[in-house]
């Protein structure tokens, strides 16, 4: 598997007259600002897993609403995942673990798998591939950037 990493390093965003009046943007803030406005289903998390931007495509394809009622939410909290069983049962805690938002934070590598969520009530489960890179600040993980397919 390919080794893709994203640094997250800072830019001067000159929308100030003078060099000294620039601001300083982050890289995170950058990726977070990129997934807002994006077309496809992505987002991106910290290491503590909360959701720290999601495109609204990503939003539709799970459920969840507006963009800015999940912004905020622990991933888990806003995605119920379940197993690939018949009685597609809630994931534990250590397969949780596993899903690729997540490994590409622990491992620091890019990560990729298929997740199933129950999207809403009354619907049927949804499988997605993800695809997952870490995003570093410095030499340090920061979080990870999602992007997400609806397998059919």
């Amino acid at each position: 598997m390919a080794h893709v990493e994203l640094s997250l390093s800072g830019a001067f965003v000159p929308q100030a007259r003078t060099p000294a009046e620039a601001e300083f943007m982050t890289g995170l803030d950058r990726w977070t600002s990129a997934v807002a406005e994006a077309a496809e289903p992505c987002l991106v998390i910290d290491t503590a897993t909360t959701i720290l931007a999601v495109s609204a495509s990503c939003c539709e394809l799970f459920g969840l609403g507006k963009p800015a009622e999940v912004i905020g939410q622990p991933l888990g909290s806003a995605l119920r995942l379940i197993d690939f069983t018949a009685g597609a049962g809630e994931l534990d805690e250590t397969d949780v673990e596993k899903i690729p938002p997540l490994l590409a934070i622990r491992s620091e590598r890019l990560a990729r798998g298929l997740l199933r969520t129950m999207p809403a009530p009354g619907e049927p489960p949804l499988t997605v591939d993800a695809i997952t890179t870490p995003l570093l600040l410095g030499e340090r993980v920061a979080g990870s950037l999602t992007f997400f397919a609806s397998v059919r």
